[in-house]
């Protein structure tokens, strides 16, 4: 009897003989009878249909989908072909932007936060503003983000405002200095009343309205994003609380942004 073994065969093929069993047992390629001697000889016709079937599998088409495919006509493989095809151009933009996260994770905050917002907290060691400082503002960045979208664009706007504000920033290093402070020192009020009389006299510091009814609408998740690392700066706390009770009384509807991350208030540690 003509033919070759099936360790011939997969060799021919470039696959293992595992390989070849597999495709037995899924129904891809008719085991051949044995001959004489008890041994499965493989001819041109099972050599033709392994190699169609190890080319469909090494071009990405699913096992399941290539006994149907092969047994199909002209027009139906075309069509199922170009759909395989499609998939994999699916996964390999998946592929491609998971690529792309992990360049930016070994760039630290853009794997999380796009260049603007990334570009906000580069600025803010040049100001002379502290790493707690800068660590609590990327961690509310991020959580805005997640948590806010439709308010985070206006989130940066603010912070790039604060940032341009040499009053804002001269408090914001006065209340890194707080968190040394006695949580009841009488400063604390005082701090906070001076923060509040400068975010009213320069409206842009406490965002602009659009974002200022997202985060109003966003209750919840502001509560969360404003008591972040509250536990581990009291002083921080009660500043932000001071702060909003004057915003507050002054007309400034909560929840408002204004006092809770730019300032450095019960994020900064």
């Amino acid at each position: 009897m003509n033919g070759v073994t099936i360790g011939q065969a997969a060799a021919f093929v470039g696959v293992t003989v595992k390989t070849v069993r597999h495709y037995h047992q899924l129904g891809l390629v008719d085991e051949p009878r044995r001959d004489g001697s008890g041994y499965r000889r493989y001819g041109s016709d099972e050599l033709l249909r392994l190699v169609q079937v190890r080319t469909l599998a090494a071009a990405g088409v699913p096992l399941a989908e290539i006994g149907p495919l092969l047994d199909a006509d002209a027009e139906r493989f075309t069509a199922a072909l170009a759909d395989v095809e499609r998939r994999l151009n699916d996964r390999i933009a998946e592929l491609t932007a998971r690529r792309d996260t992990l360049q930016r994770l070994a760039d630290g905050d853009r794997a999380l936060l796009p260049d603007r917002a990334c570009a906000v907290l580069d600025r803010m060691p040049g100001l002379g503003l502290s790493p707690d400082y800068v660590a609590a503002q990327r961690e509310a960045l991020v959580l805005a983000r997640a948590l806010v979208p439709e308010g985070f664009d206006g989130f940066v706007a603010q912070l790039e405002h604060c940032l341009d504000d040499p009053e804002f920033v001269d408090l914001a290093k006065r209340g890194q200095e707080a968190e040394d402070w006695e949580p009841d020192d009488p400063r604390i009020e005082e701090l906070a009343a001076a923060m509040a009389d400068r975010y009213l006299a320069n409206p842009a510091l406490l965002g602009d309205p659009a974002s200022l009814r997202a985060w109003t609408r966003a209750s919840a998740q502001y509560r969360l994003i404003n008591h972040h690392r509250e536990e581990r700066a009291p002083v921080s706390a009660r500043l932000t609380a001071l702060t909003e009770a004057r915003l507050r009384s002054a007309g400034v509807l909560a929840p408002h942004r204004s006092a809770e991350v730019p300032v450095p208030h019960r994020q900064r540690r």
